[in-house]
């Protein structure tokens, strides 16, 4: 009797709580909205139809462009237009990528060599003065680029860098710097202060506590930080444009383009392909890096 007992007390279903069921039942009944695919629909072709001209126009003739942009013709398509864009001796935006390599390879390191150990002794003090250094590099977010751009020409005068690439470094350094403190500060509070502790402990100071244990500890934002930076600097224009002169002979990704458009203006085989050129790296780095992005960026939004 027993036996039969718990088998059948085994093989009866289990109960689940009060409640449960109806709430199972009311998500899958739940309906889903038809507005937010209408809008996410309408925002898709906003999106889209920009980068679909682009693309199209940009192995079109000038007459195929100028009499239908949308249209694509099986037969007229030709590469002769982006191989020309891509050998052309007047301008070269192929050949500023290089530089504007340089640019965010240079850039990057010294924003994180700069942002990390400041934002890592403003995390871990509590004095009141040291929020208030937090809020200063915070207001450099809310200030346009440029707003600013004819102070700095002037301060870059003054100390001998104007139409300098160090000039330009220093600049874009100065810029990266407030939202990669702000990113930084508010993934190490994330990290528990006993590491710190810790550390301290085995005898490491405050540098290499920092380097040694916290930085790789601060991968995902550094990943963000690093990716929000390179593709700001690769799309800036005003800051190359008018802190770097032609006469300094050194173009980036955009100021070429730009060197092309108004050289070539009414060419439109020229401008397309081109722009194309100039934006598909990035897209191609942003797409394969989004993730990255979105995982540094909700790091630390919820602590504990």
């Amino acid at each position: 009797m027993v036996v039969l007992e718990a088998a059948e007390v085994r093989d009866s279903p289990k109960a689940e709580p009060a409640g449960t069921g109806d709430v199972r039942q009311t998500e899958r009944k739940e309906p889903r909205s038809p507005v937010r695919w209408v809008l996410l629909g309408v925002l898709f072709v906003v999106m889209i139809v920009p980068v679909y001209l682009l693309v199209v126009n940009a192995f079109k003739s000038q007459q195929d462009i100028l009499d239908n942009p949308f249209l694509i013709p099986l037969g007229g398509l030709t590469f002769e237009h982006m191989s020309a864009a891509i050998t052309s001796p007047q301008f070269n935006v192929i050949g500023g990528y290089g530089f504007t390599l340089f640019l965010v390879v240079v850039v990057d390191v010294l924003c994180i060599a700069l942002a990390g150990p400041a934002a890592y002794a403003i995390a871990r003090s509590l004095k009141r003065r040291t929020q208030l250094v937090l809020l200063y590099f915070l207001a450099g977010t809310f200030i346009p680029g440029a707003a600013v751009i004819i102070p700095v020409i002037y301060v870059l005068r003054e100390v001998g860098l104007a139409n300098t690439v160090t000039g330009l470094v220093a600049h874009d350094v100065a810029s990266t710097l407030p939202v990669s403190i702000f990113l930084f500060v508010g993934f190490i509070r994330t990290i528990p202060v006993d590491i710190d502790h810790a550390a301290t402990i085995d005898g490491a100071g405050r540098y290499r506590t920092f380097w040694s244990i916290i930085f790789p500890l601060m991968r995902p934002a550094v990943v963000t930080v690093l990716i929000l930076n390179s593709i700001g600097i690769w799309n800036d224009f005003i800051s190359p444009q008018i802190l770097l002169s032609p006469s300094s002979g050194h173009y980036t990704v955009t100021t070429a383009v730009y060197a092309g458009i108004s050289q070539y203006s009414t060419d439109l085989t020229k401008v397309f392909p081109n722009l194309l050129l100039a934006i598909a790296p990035v897209v191609i780095f942003f797409i394969y890096m989004q993730r990255h992005i979105i995982s540094g960026l909700t790091v630390g939004a919820v602590k504990g």
